[in-house]
């Protein structure tokens, strides 16, 4: 299985849509602690998945240990991932990076079977 990274800010966006027709996932990932960014990584969000209305969403609320991070239900509601439609299958995880990195999380090991499915079931 590959996958493809592609940065969010503005000079790496034109290359999203290329490639999101080939994709068999998406995966966003979203700051919790950066509340300024959240109405640009909302509209973002929404501008890739109206390109591929059934295209599985898994949406990683990432620095969820810091003091500022919002809650996952506040970035589902800053995300408005109610709008992102009944026939799309949407997943949304809090994580964030263990302190010596050597150890993967729960959530993440969680997270990167649900992906690994979610690939399975597209091919």
């Amino acid at each position: 299985m590959e996958f493809l990274e592609i940065g969010g800010s503005e000079p790496f966006r034109s290359y999203s849509e290329t490639y999101l027709s080939k994709g068999l996932l998406l995966i966003f990932v979203v700051d919790s602690a950066d509340h300024s960014r959240l109405p640009e990584a909302k509209k973002y969000l929404h501008q890739l998945i109206a390109a591929n209305p059934v295209l599985p969403l898994v949406v990683f609320a990432n620095k969820q240990d810091l003091e500022a991070a919002y809650h996952i239900t506040d970035i589902h509601e800053a995300l408005a991932l109610s709008e992102v439609g009944n026939d799309r299958k949407m997943f949304l995880f809090g994580t964030h990076v263990t302190k010596n990195g050597s150890e993967i999380p729960s959530t993440m090991q969680d997270a990167k079977d649900l992906i690994a499915q979610l690939a399975a079931d597209v091919q």
